[in-house]
């Protein structure tokens, strides 16, 4: 059985917001109210299937942006392979 040792500051992690909305973002920090994350991307389904694209368009992108704890559901470490699009999307690095 694994166990789920939860998410870190540096992970890049998935937030499932009340509305709906799916985000993937680098955790900067978390406390019981809040969390911090830096640039955070939306799932969006486009024609060749899901896509990223900017969470907030008339923010700097380069802020770390900080959530209420009340508007999410989950926070999960992001899964691997669309960690690594995250990680292309935002730094044009390609691991």
């Amino acid at each position: 059985m694994l166990i789920n040792k939860g998410v870190s500051s540096g992970d890049i992690v998935t937030i499932k917001l009340t509305s709906g909305e799916e985000l993937v973002a680098k955790l900067i920090e978390e406390n019981p109210m809040q969390i911090k994350i830096a640039r955070p991307l939306v799932l969006t389904m486009g024609q060749q299937g899901i896509g990223m694209v900017p969470y907030l368009f008339t923010v700097d992108p380069d802020k770390d942006i900080s959530m209420s704890r009340s508007t999410i559901t989950v926070l999960e470490t992001t899964e691997e392979s669309a960690a690594k699009q995250y990680i292309k999307a935002t730094t044009g690095i390609v691991t």
